[in-house]
Order: structure tokens, then sequence, then C-alpha cells
């Protein structure tokens, strides 16, 4: 049995959705990433969208946001406790270090990021500028258009 399946017949009416394949094939290649640390994407309206991520005992020098190429990043880095200074006698708040990638659809952007009770949340909107909303194409009954 295979897991393998072609969208060759969607894009047969569509044109320039190379990359929406590409993110179809990475999905289905289920590529295996750490679960750590659990986060939600949330949809608030039709153009808002959250990312809350569960960040328990980092604070704001420990956490870096990038977006590059419609990929957004958020890293957390290990930090020193200090040498000597305090001895874990048990340790159930991971801090370990952290990569998350999300891409982002065109139009996405980062519009904030804040860090309250251990949850790091991104706000993130859809703006979509005017030249890339619908509009409405007059048809001219004159065959000597194109001419």
């Amino acid at each position: 049995m295979t897991t393998a399946f072609s969208l060759a017949p969607l894009f047969r009416h569509s044109v320039g959705f190379d990359r929406f394949n590409d993110l179809f094939e990475s999905a289905a290649r289920n590529e295996s990433g750490s679960s750590y640390p659990p986060y939600n994407v949330e949809k608030h309206g039709d153009d808002h969208y959250r990312i809350v991520v569960a960040a328990a005992g980092f604070v704001e020098q420990d956490l870096d946001l990038q977006v590059e190429k419609g990929v957004l990043t958020v890293t957390g880095s290990k930090r020193d406790n200090g040498a000597g200074e305090v001895t874990f006698l048990h340790q159930g708040i991971a801090q370990r270090a952290f990569k998350l990638s999300f891409r982002l659809a065109d139009h996405i952007e980062v519009k904030a990021a804040g860090l309250a009770n251990g949850l790091l949340s991104i706000e993130l909107l859809r703006l979509v500028p005017e030249e890339a909303k619908a509009k409405r194409i007059p048809i001219n009954g004159d065959s000597n258009v194109l001419n």
C-alpha cells in the first residue's frame, strides 16, 4: 500500500501554485519533528491569527523571532543558570533549546509578539494589497481589442 498521491489533476486548472504543491509534499513526508514546546495556532476573524507557544521558564532574552522568505522561525536558547547556584532535586520544567518553523501564506505579516505567564503570543495579520484583491474585468464587444 502506498501513501503517495498525485495533485496533478488539481494543478491542471491553476497557475503559479508551485509552493502550494511543495507544502503538500512536505506534509505528506510527515517530517518527524519534536513536539517541544507545545503550541496553538488560532484564527480570530477572517484576517487575524495568533500563534501561542508554551515557553515556560524562558525570558524574553532567551527567545528569538525571525521571518525570512515567508517562514516564521521561533527559537529558544538554553540559558546558564549560574554555575553551582542551584541544584535541582527534580527539574520538570524543560528549558532545552528549541526551534519551531511556520510557513506563512502570502500577505501574512507578523504584527506583534509578547511573553506573559509563560506563553509567547505572536500576532499575525493578513494584509492584502489593493492590486491583489478581486476586480471585475469589463468585456468589450469590439473584436479589435487585441490588435
